[in-house]
């Protein structure tokens, strides 16, 4: 078998010891770096053929999307996406690891109790082995080296296997990176389910999935064979939450961030776009007005006008959301587009006002440009309503009132919470990237990457002097008084019993 003989060279690999070290981990993220500046326009075509990304769009979210500053996060709207600074999803994740990468690989020293003395312990990060990554379709080409980046950091060998529902991404990463990465020990394969199902069946020592829930149950129940640790980066309903602003610049900004967090990545497929907005009732006609107005300035106005907006990655996908709008219940809700073109597998940015809640576009993930709005009469009454869906992946929350933040904070679970913005936490290296319960488990990005493709070692060292007799049998009511004064971190008390000045 074809996979077996390539995970066979990548264990082999690792059991060298060649990347290990952190000589080879740098030269291999500075190939990396030089594949996506020498391979741009490669990029660009493939993502507009298997996406309809504009470049610009595939420059944001694939090859230059985020906003640094002193590797954190600035404040910038995500309406008008094109004025974010751009570093590179890839380019400043390899970048930052880098810089990092020396402090991040040496051992950290650990305080050890001074009964111990005279000990030092440390913790030493470690390589896990051989890893497996399944890479998504919706943006392949980040969601394939993002979670690269991290497992070469941590000196691990890697077989990569991008999503096939977009091949020509596929194409790209198979031709081009054996040109620049050392292919003993980073591996790409192609296939349909079939291989992947192949590889599911073969020992790992790491397995990281980006996918859907269905699919990352199949990966776990494969990885209980050989006990292996998996990272599962999911999805769920990402509600955002919109409160009342103090002003109607407030409200504007808020409503530019929900159209580019909706529509913006690759309209909407993507596991931390918007999928449903919550508001109350007295506030929803005027928020709706503002959606309209700058999904038109942003979008078109109509289906045969939109520009500067992906289309859906496939026809059983396009099937799947025009089905959800073809509910006549659903369908009644439409408050603004919902036309199809489905030779050019195109949907209209499409709003919906208070559709059925036990129709299928509130109970399953969207993961397209469909935005339902529900309205409630108190905002405070949304924390109940995510809190009866599944954990979702981000909550979003449009509010300036501290009081209702901290309960949003406390009172639900999601893997992330943002306020007063949309999708800018991905970007961030120093904030980690994962779900929670059904939205999965795990994280990643900058040293949350590093961490998760490493083992932490517990390093403990110590001398033969001096020796703690009463840690030994015979047992005496003098040695059970010592380990529980021990125990209790009590010096005082030890050197009492040790002078016969303490009962035992």
């Amino acid at each position: 078998m074809e996979e077996s003989v390539a995970v066979a060279e990548l264990r082999e690999t690792f059991k060298s010891g060649r990347t290990r070290s952190v000589a080879w981990r740098k030269n291999q993220l500075r190939a990396l770096i030089d594949l996506i500046n020498e391979n741009e326009d490669s990029i660009f075509k493939a993502l507009h053929q298997d996406l309809g990304k504009h470049p610009v769009e595939s420059y944001r979210d694939e090859v230059s999307f985020t906003c640094l500053e002193n590797h954190g996060c600035i404040n910038i709207s995500s309406a008008n996406q094109f004025q974010f600074l751009q570093v590179g999803v890839i380019l400043k994740s390899a970048s930052y690891t880098l810089s990092c990468l020396d402090k991040w690989v040496a051992p950290r020293k650990s305080e050890l109790p001074w009964l111990l003395f005279p000990a030092k312990g440390e913790v030493q990060p470690e390589p896990l082995g051989v890893v497996l990554i399944f890479a998504s379709w919706n943006f392949p080409i980040t969601l394939a080296l993002d979670p690269l980046i991290g497992a070469i950091s941590a000196g691990n060998t890697v077989l990569l296997k991008p999503s096939e529902l977009a091949p020509a991404c596929l194409s790209f990463l198979i031709e081009t990176i054996p040109h620049y990465l050392d292919n003993k020990a980073i591996k790409v394969v192609g296939g349909r389910v079939e291989v992947a199902e192949r590889l599911l069946q073969l020992k790992w020592d790491k397995i990281f999935f980006t996918g859907s829930p269905r699919v990352g149950r199949l990966v776990m129940a494969a990885a209980a064979r050989y006990l292996t640790p998996v990272t599962l980066e999911l999805g769920a309903k990402c509600p955002a939450i919109v409160d009342i602003l103090s002003s109607p610049f407030k409200t504007k900004v808020a409503a530019k961030r929900i159209v580019g967090g909706k529509w913006g990545p690759c309209t909407g497929q993507a596991c931390i776009s918007i999928d449903y907005l919550l508001v109350e009732e007295k506030f929803a006609s005027t928020l709706i007005e503002l959606l309209k107005k700058y999904i038109k300035r942003f979008y078109g106005e109509n289906i045969k006008d939109l520009k500067s907006i992906a289309r859906i990655v496939n026809k059983h996908n396009f099937q799947r959301l025009h089905n959800l709008l073809k509910d006549p219940n659903v369908a009644a809700s439409v408050v603004y587009g919902g036309s199809v073109d489905e030779d050019k597998l195109v949907i209209e940015p499409t709003i919906l006002l208070d559709p059925p809640l036990d129709s299928e576009i509130m109970t399953e993930e969207i993961f397209g440009p469909l935005l339902p709005i529900i309205t409630v009469k108190k905002i405070e009454e949304s924390i109940d309503f995510i809190n009866s869906k599944p954990n979702p992946l981000v909550i979003y929350a449009f509010t300036e009132d501290e009081t209702f933040k901290k309960r949003i904070l406390s009172e639900t679970s999601s893997g992330t919470v943002t306020f007063n913005d949309s999708m800018i936490q991905f970007l961030c290296d120093t904030l980690p990237f994962g779900g929670v319960g059904q939205s999965g488990f795990g994280r990643y990005h900058g040293k949350y990457s590093f961490d998760t493709f490493s083992h932490e070692k517990a390093v403990l060292h110590r001398g033969f002097f001096p020796e703690l007799e009463p840690r030994y049998p015979p047992w005496t009511n003098f040695k059970l008084m010592f380990i529980k004064l021990a125990y209790k971190f009590d010096y005082l008390g030890l050197i009492l019993l040790m002078m016969g000045l303490k009962k035992s």
